[in-house]
């Protein structure tokens, strides 16, 4: 019988993912601000967005970030959208890639989504510069 206190396996990998890709201080971040209330959240998107979806070996990180980044930006998540951006730096997608996503995000999806989601990755992108510059 699994003790329930102890995370399964596939949250495990997701944790892992997700530190991987976001960086520990975000997650740590999130992490410290978790509450009983969202307990059932944060481990329901660590097991599947992270420990399934993510996971996966079929395609790559760098393909998984462009397709969130165009799907976050087609959905207005504008939070979620800044988050996977500066994930960019983690999951190998270039600044070309976010832009040709968010070229596609215009035509499928709609210009305005698209303006938006570029103003936000652009700065996003600044505050990668200065960050490094620093």
């Amino acid at each position: 019988m699994n003790d329930p206190t102890t995370p399964s396996e596939r949250y495990q990998q997701g944790m892992a993912t997700r530190r991987a890709v976001l960086g520990d201080g975000h997650v740590d971040r999130a992490q410290h601000g978790v509450t009983e209330f969202d307990r059932p959240f944060q481990e329901l998107i660590t097991e599947a967005a992270w420990g399934h979806v993510w996971s996966r070996p079929t395609l790559s990180w760098r393909e998984r970030s462009i397709v969130t980044i165009a799907l976050l930006a087609a959905l207005g998540q504008d939070d979620e959208v800044a988050m996977h951006v500066r994930a960019t730096r983690n999951t190998g997608a270039t600044r070309d890639d976010v832009c040709e996503a968010l070229l596609h995000v215009a035509i499928y999806a709609g210009v305005p989504a698209a303006n938006h989601a570029i103003k936000i990755a652009k700065q996003v992108f600044e505050q990668m510069d200065a960050e490094e510059a620093a």
